[in-house]
C-alpha cells in the first residue's frame, strides 16, 4: 500500500504562495490518480486537484479558478501543489490521497490512501 506524507503547510497573509508536497512511498503500482483535499473546521472535506499517475493529466475544482497548480516530479515520487494568490477562505488543513480508480475521481470516497494533513492559514 502507498504511504503518502504531506509538507509545505504553514502561515501566509492573504495574497501570498505556498507550495505543498506529498512524498509518496510504498507500493504505488496501484496507484492512479493523487489528488488534494482540503479541510476548513466545521467544514466537510472538498477536493482541490488531482493528477493521473502515469500520464501527468491534471483536473481542478472549479472554485480554484486557476489560482493552484498539481504537478509531479519526473520520477514520479512526489507530488506538489502550488498554490498562489491565497484567501482567508483557503485556510484549511491540506491533504493529499491516493486512488485507485480509473476516471477522474473528485470525492473523498474515491480515495484509498490519505496523508496526515498539513495546516494552511492565511491571514488577512
Amino acid at each position: 500500500q502507498v504511504q503518502l506524507v504531506e509538507s509545505g503547510g504553514g502561515l501566509v497573509q492573504a495574497g501570498g504562495s505556498l507550495r505543498l508536497s506529498c512524498a509518496t512511498s510504498g507500493r504505488t503500482m496501484s496507484t492512479n490518480i493523487i489528488g488534494w483535499f482540503r479541510q476548513a473546521p466545521g467544514k466537510e472535506r472538498e477536493f482541490v486537484a488531482a493528477i493521473v499517475w502515469n500520464s501527468g493529466g491534471e483536473y481542478y475544482a472549479d472554485f480554484l479558478k486557476g489560482r493552484f497548480t498539481i504537478s509531479r516530479d519526473n520520477a514520479k515520487t512526489t507530488v506538489y501543489l502550488q498554490m498562489n494568490s491565497l484567501k482567508p477562505e483557503d485556510t484549511a488543513v491540506y491533504y493529499c490521497a491516493a486512488s485507485s480508480v480509473r476516471y477522474a475521481a473528485s470525492a473523498p470516497h474515491d480515495y484509498q490512501t490519505w496523508g496526515q494533513g498539513t495546516q494552511v492559514t492565511v491571514s488577512s
